[in-house]
């Protein structure tokens, strides 16, 4: 008889990523919807997408570093919030993108710095 029947060794562990794209995408639009003095919880939001999305990427293979994935989300959320505010009249939403993109490829250049041992 198993001491612990039920569990094997061949179930993978649940991924904790999905609760924060949730909350990224809650946060996001509140602070799109509310705008004015929330858009930072927009902003905040956007990264924290950002990042489920690089932690996803990263848990599942498909990125060998950080760096490089972070740079591309957020240059693709930094290049449509640029699209909207030039293209739409949705500001708010367009500066949350923007802003999160800006805030995400900064973060990549320090994540490349970090991982390349110069920090």
């Amino acid at each position: 008889m198993e001491e612990q029947p039920g569990l094997s060794e061949r179930y993978v562990t649940a991924s904790p990523w999905p609760l924060f794209v949730a909350l990224g995408l809650v946060l996001t639009e509140t602070g799109v919807f509310l705008g004015g003095a929330a858009l930072p919880v927009g902003v905040g939001g956007v990264l924290l997408l950002e990042a489920s999305i690089v932690g996803i990427m990263r848990e599942s293979g498909y990125a060998r570093t950080l760096w490089g994935t972070s740079f591309g989300v957020g240059s693709i959320a930094g290049t449509a919030g640029t699209a909207l505010l030039v293209l739409t009249p949705y500001t708010a939403r367009a500066l949350t993108l923007a802003g999160g993109g800006l805030v995400a490829v900064l973060g990549a250049v320090a994540l490349f710095l970090y991982e390349s041992g110069y920090l």
